[in-house]
């Protein structure tokens, strides 16, 4: 699988990543046998959190990559204040806290080093400069060798842009969510990569949608206009290929994108999405053929 390299670090992520919070209690073995066959299909982009199932995910990831941590990027995110009563979480970006969430983080991924560290989230109303203390005073300590940030408001991803170096932004992109493409010039610019989430819409970009209620909705997209529009790709357009192959593409045709961290819930899913990477690329006439179906929205506010 090709490479891209994140902003302009040393790290090179596989076009597909893994985002390993798809991982669950409830798949069992299966967990172990969607990473092992993401680790023989070439994908070496994994991407965890603290906060997901209050720390079991980051344990599992640890356990099932520790054999193999030198080969691949180990990326996870802190910010979301919890206890072991699980009983909620709070927002705190201070230096103190992010600090000690990445020493627990490391713990339960049974790794010295994280090779990408995310902000999970932020406002502008945070004690931004505090953060990036702690990011470059975690760096010069060895504990993190990048860091990035989560986020999809505007303001706060350029104040990060601006005052620190920070390497990636992940942010919420597809089709049916192009507003991020409004930044990509910017980031650009900063030589900042994209890690995108959320590349198939909650399953709207695949075959799925044709089991979806025609009065559901994604974002300002109503489900009969989706289903309809996804007709058109197959009819119009006639891109011999499945949907899912189709959101993963057009998301990797921005070069500012260096990895699609998709989800998988079974061995299945995850060589569905790797298929994608074994037809062409898009055209730019079919890149420009799918906007037309989809246009671009904007952020409702620049202030967060």
């Amino acid at each position: 699988m090709r490479k891209r390299r994140i902003g302009t670090s040393e790290l090179y992520a596989s076009e597909l990543g893994l985002g390993c919070m798809s991982l669950s209690p409830d798949l069992g073995s299966e967990n172990e046998r969607i990473v092992k066959t993401a680790l023989e299909q070439g994908i070496n982009y994994f991407d965890t959190a603290d906060l997901y199932n209050f720390g079991w995910n980051e344990e599992l990831v640890g356990k099932f990559l520790k054999e193999v941590r030198k080969d691949i990027i180990l990326a996870t995110k802190g910010g979301n204040d919890w206890h072991d009563a699980i009983e909620g979480w709070n927002w705190n970006p201070t230096k103190k806290y992010i600090k000690s969430a990445l020493k627990e983080s490391l713990r339960r991924l049974q790794t010295d080093y994280i090779d990408l560290y995310q902000l999970h989230g932020g406002t502008i109303d945070d004690p931004m400069d505090e953060t990036i203390e702690a990011f470059e005073e975690l760096a010069a300590e060895g504990l993190i060798r990048y860091y990035g940030i989560s986020s999809i408001r505007p303001n706060t991803i350029k104040y990060y842009a601006e005052h620190s170096n920070i390497q990636s932004v992940m942010m919420q992109y597809s089709l049916l969510d192009r507003r991020p493409e409004e930044l990509f010039p910017y980031l650009e610019s900063k030589k900042i990569s994209v890690v995108a989430r959320g590349s198939v819409a909650k399953g709207w970009l695949s075959e799925k949608a044709y089991q979806k209620k025609p009065d559901d909705s994604f974002l300002s997209f109503k489900g009969m206009d989706i289903q309809a529009k996804l007709d058109k790709i197959k009819t119009d357009i006639q891109l011999d290929e499945k949907l899912t192959h189709t959101a993963l593409k057009f998301v990797l045709s921005h070069r500012v994108v260096a990895t699609a961290a998709a989800g998988a819930s079974s061995t299945e899913q995850l060589l569905e999405n790797i298929g994608a990477f074994n037809t062409p690329d898009l055209t730019e006439c079919e890149r420009k053929e799918l906007e037309s179906l989809f246009p671009a929205e904007i952020y409702e506010s620049h202030r967060a």
